[in-house]
Order: structure tokens, then sequence, then C-alpha cells
């Protein structure tokens, strides 16, 4: 049966799929050291409970109905409110709009600016940017990012192919490294945008950029997160930014997300997401839009939940270095943001107890998985080389005892390699 070229071609999710397989051998009973999915185990980090029992009043107040299609008049308020108090962000109503998280926003944001044979550009690792190119048949002008920049692209990179772009696509910290473009890095990139539109033509679509700040608030140590339009005003009418509660409360599957941009673009974003119908339920957003205004609340949790993520990144991390000194072929790359630890298992070539030879990439993941009871998603898996000894480690499902005795695994694992 020929369906449409893009069903025919679409390569669906490899983290979701992974991440699929583990849950049903876990269920079936399984021991594994899942730290795969960008996701939450609840019952290890649940959503804040005032916003919990700001959920359930809504739903008790029958809060059931339709939203506006740009999202409710509170909400957009009080996102706005949170994130000038938060981030010095100023932007009216009709700037922002709310979605039920990150993907249809980013779907949308494609779809509004790029059209087929668009140049899009993205660095890989990273996330899904891919597969929104593929979307809308535009060009793929893809970056491959080096451990040596903390994988994180570079304007050096990205000079080169600003030529004619319609999108570029940014995202820090990033998923799926745990790493933040630096702050000189960021104006840079910034400087070499506002150049290349002053450029073009009144007739000529601008360069935009998507900035992905998803989880901006998830900073450690002394690392600071930055942002395009606070960096360089100008920025603001070629800026569209992905943001909302899936990370910073552990709130994935509450589904409250939102953009902020030119208010043109915004206003063409919800057009095509009133098509789409990809709205965050109405007893959600009332439900944040009360919870964002509760500023003792908010970072009274967010205190919390930041030292619980920190440890956890920081003691793998401590773990790899440990195995590395001892001499086994690992690495880890210092953790800045967000819930994800880079780290390098080189183990290609080595061979098995049972004589097997590790030949791929692909065989190295599947025997931690299968010897050491490991479960982290390769770098490919994000658009980079399928031979890349890199992983992201994803600690939102972790709990601390399972900390050395994962590690522990490991080095039992790679001990029986030769």
């Amino acid at each position: 049966m020929k369906l449409s070229h893009l069903s025919e071609t679409l390569v669906g999710s490899e983290i979701v799929k992974l991440g699929n397989q583990i849950k049903e051998r876990i269920r079936m009973g399984e021991r594994i050291y899942n730290f795969t999915i960008g996701d939450f185990d609840s019952s290890v980090f649940p959503i804040p409970q005032e916003l919990e029992n700001e959920i359930i009043s809504a739903y008790k107040q029958h809060h059931t109905t339709y939203p506006a299609a740009e999202g409710i008049l509170e909400l957009r308020q009080s996102v706005l409110q949170f994130l000038k108090e938060r981030e010095g962000l100023e932007y009216g109503v009709n700037e922002i709009q709310i979605a039920s998280g990150g993907r249809p926003l980013i779907y949308a944001i494609f779809r509004a600016i790029v059209d087929k044979g668009d140049k899009v550009i993205y660095a890989a690792p990273s996330w899904n940017n891919n597969h929104y190119t593929h979307f809308n048949e535009a060009e793929h002008v893809v970056i491959e990012a080096t451990p040596e920049n903390n994988f994180m692209p570079t304007v050096a990179d990205i000079a080169p192919h600003i030529k004619g772009a319609a999108l570029l696509c940014l995202c820090t910290p990033q998923n799926p490294t745990g790493t933040m473009i630096p702050r000189a890095e960021l104006e840079k990139i910034c400087d070499m945008i506002l150049e290349e539109n002053r450029s073009r033509a009144e007739d000529e679509k601008k360069l935009y950029l998507m900035f992905d700040q998803m989880y901006w608030t998830l900073t450690f140590g002394e690392n600071m997160h930055d942002n395009p339009v606070t960096l360089r005003p100008e920025m603001k009418a070629y800026t569209v930014f992905v943001d909302g509660i899936s990370k910073v409360f552990a709130a994935t599957g509450v589904r409250v997300g939102w953009s902020l941009g030119p208010e043109y673009l915004i206003g063409k974003m919800k057009a095509i997401l009133s098509h789409v119908g990809a709205w965050a339920p109405m007893a959600e957003q009332k439900a944040t839009a009360n919870y964002l205004l509760q500023k003792e609340n908010v970072d009274r949790y967010l205190v919390a939940f930041k030292q619980a993520i920190h440890y956890r990144l920081e003691e793998i991390s401590k773990g790899f270095l440990q195995l590395k000194q001892e001499g086994f072929d690992v690495d880890v790359i210092a953790p800045q943001g967000a819930i994800y630890l880079t780290i390098k298992v080189d183990l290609k070539g080595k061979k098995t107890a049972e004589g097997t030879v590790l030949q791929t990439q692909a065989d190295v993941t599947n025997y931690l998985l299968a010897e050491a009871k490991l479960a982290i998603v390769p770098f490919y898996a994000f658009g980079a080389s399928k031979e890349s000894p890199w992983y992201r480690l994803s600690v939102g499902t972790c709990r601390e005892e399972e900390i050395p005795e994962f590690l522990g695994k490991l080095k039992e694992a790679m001990q029986k390699l030769s």
C-alpha cells in the first residue's frame, strides 16, 4: 500500500522507540537501569504539590471546554510576568502562543517559516531538528558538533552556511548533551544573524532563530543561562522561543508549553495550530496560570528539584571519571544544565567473554544493555554519526541508590572484555 512521500520516508523517533522497548522489558520483570527517555519518574520527581492542587481544583470547577486558540489570557499574562521577573524578557499578550508542550510549537515554527528547499541549520547531536526539517522537505544543513566545544555549535561552524538560510535552531541548555552555549559565543551568533538580515532585501525572507530554552532554569554551579533577546534587543524581531513547564516542574505529561516571538509570526503559528488542535488542556492552563504567580512556592520547588538533579549528574560524572582513571575506555563531559549527562563508552573492537567482537557502536549499546543492564541513548539517535561512541544519559528516572549499583555493573561488564 503506497502512502504519502512523507509517511513513506519519515523515520520514527529513535528515542521513543528505544524507551518503549526498555519499558516493555522492565514490565516483563527484567532489572534495567533505564536512563534513556528525557522524562521523569513521577514517584521520584513529582510535579509541585501546589500545581497538582491547582489542576484538581480546575477540574472540580469544570474547566473542561476548548481554550482560546492562542491560550487563555490568564495564562499568557502569568507566563509573561514569570519570564519578565526571572529572565528580564518583556513581551505582550499577542506575542505569545500556548500549546500542548514544545513539540507542536516547534512544528508550527517550522511550518510558519520554512518552505520546501529552504536551508535549516542545526547541530548534530540535537533533538529532532532532523525530523522537523524532513517534515518540511527543507535542506538539512548539519553541523557536526565536537566534544572540544561541549557538542555546541560555534559561530565559526555556522557562518559558512548562513547565506540564504531560513532557520537556525539552537537549544541551551541542550538536549541531549546537558551543555550550554557560552555567553560570548551566543553574542557572536546574534551579531552574525543581525548582520545577515541587514544584508537581505526588504522582500526577502529573513533568517530566524528558533531558541529552545525548555531547560533554562536547570543550570548548575557557575553556569548561567543567557538568551539572545536580552543580549541583543534587536534579535527580538528574529527570535522565536520554545519554552514551557515540562522540564522545569517535571511536568512532561501536563502538556503546557509556550512560544514568544514577533506578533506577526506568532499569529501565523496560532493559525496553524488552530487547525492542528494542539491546545494545552483548559484545566491545566488555568492551573498553570495560578501556579506561576506563587513566587515562594515556585522558588522552594526549584531549589530542591535542582539540587536533586545536580546531585545525580555530579555523582555519575564522578563515577565515570573514576572509571577513566582506572583505565577503562570511558569519558564524560562535566554537566552544565538540563537533566542529561554526555558520556563516552568506546568499546568498539573489543571481544566479549564468549568471543564475540563488538564490531559497531550498536553492538556496544546492546552489550551495555545485556551485561550491565544499562540503557542509554547513542548520539546517532540525535543525528550524529552511527559510529559515535558518545551517549546521552538522562537522570529523570534515576534513584540515588542506583548510581553505585549501575556503575559497579558497568565496571564488571567492561572487565569481561578483552
